[in-house]
């Protein structure tokens, strides 16, 4: 924010991803800096509900603005940064059940496979064994 205000940066954009669910993330680039007004419509009519009213500052207004900017600046980055924490701990989160998935079913598959190996493994023995019995009496 200081290099802003000195004139270093002419506007400061910020990428993060958008926490919705474990499976769901939103990747997202908007201006951080300088502060772009937001028109407020009612969601139920869409309509503007933008009014006029003067208020009476304490401290006046500039200080008030001075003050609080800064945190809700800051506060907003760390709310960046929260929601892209919490989207790398779901999709790593997503990401490990979906291995252990395909390792179990991996799993599975290699042990029917060995099952089967070793069941004609038997079977051929059990051939040689007869046939060779087969054999002496004959």
């Amino acid at each position: 924010m200081g290099s802003f205000n000195d004139g270093t940066f002419d506007s400061v954009d910020v990428a993060y991803a958008k926490f919705r669910n474990p499976a769901v993330q939103y990747f997202i680039g908007e201006q951080f800096l300088p502060v772009v007004e937001q028109e407020i419509t009612n969601e139920t009519t869409n309509e503007d509900t933008s009014y006029n009213v003067d208020f009476i500052y304490e401290p006046n207004e500039k200080e008030l603005l001075e003050s609080l900017v800064p945190s809700i600046l800051q506060t907003t980055l760390f709310r960046y940064m929260l929601d892209t924490d919490a989207s790398q701990h779901g999709a790593r989160m997503t990401a490990m059940a979906a291995a252990t998935d395909n390792a179990e079913e991996l799993a599975k598959s290699l042990k029917l496979t060995y099952n089967k190996a070793r069941q004609e493994s038997i079977t051929n023995e059990i051939l040689e064994i007869v046939g060779g019995a087969a054999a002496l009496d004959g």
